[in-house]
């Protein structure tokens, strides 16, 4: 298998962003987020399971998963949460795998929200966290996602700690300063760990091919 950078970082923290400045640079990127959407797509067997198990109000007009509803009914209820977890984590870990399975680049980026927390640094060779202050998770999710701030306070509360995550990390870009403030030196920091993360993947295949 490829070499393996995870990425992770609580929300708010800009993931997304970093990875885009991975993928300009022409790194594959295998982001949970997007396999977990497609694991639930438009006539898929996982969407098929949920509406059985939910009901069609989980369900929007056109068949497709309506999430704000899916959303609503699991949050404050730890057993309809674990039935959903226990059915899409396979299909989504299944799917991510394979997708990182196929990569022919030197190195793949895999970017996971809750990596610690799922234990899947196991499968990476280097783990980056993207970092940011509780604060600034806060305002950035609520502007972004219309969410109110008790919601994201929760979320933070189910995802590990800041601090061991960054102890856990092996690289760590702070992503905490307003984006046209740091917009520079962010890139600068992204070109210098890719060009570390390509000799370190060298390094692997070479070792693999004595």
């Amino acid at each position: 298998m490829t070499y393996i950078v995870g990425l992770t970082g609580g929300i708010g923290s800009g993931k997304s962003t970093i990875a885009d400045l991975f993928a300009a640079l022409g790194v594959p990127v295998v982001d949970a987020d997007v396999v977990a959407r497609e694991v639930v797509a438009k006539g898929s067997t996982a969407l098929l399971h949920i509406a059985e198990h939910f009901g069609d109000e989980v369900l929007n007009a056109d068949g497709s998963l309506n999430r704000a509803a899916l959303r609503a009914r699991v949050f404050n209820d730890c057993t309809q949460t674990q039935w959903l977890n226990d059915l899409l984590h396979p299909l989504i870990r299944k799917k991510m795998l394979a997708e990182l399975n196929a990569v022919r680049a030197p190195y793949a980026l895999w970017v996971v929200p809750l990596l610690f927390e799922n234990h899947l640094e196991a499968f990476c060779d280097r783990t980056l966290v993207v970092d940011v202050s509780r604060e600034t998770q806060i305002e950035r999710a609520t502007r972004r996602d219309s969410n109110k701030r008790e919601q994201i306070e929760k979320i933070i509360a189910a995802q590990i700690d800041r601090d061991r995550r960054l102890t856990t990390a092996d690289d760590v870009i702070n992503n905490d300063e307003p984006w046209q403030e740091s917009q520079a030196e962010i890139t600068a920091r992204v070109a210098k760990l890719h060009q570390f993360y390509l000799d370190q993947a060298k390094k692997k295949y070479e070792k693999n091919e004595r």
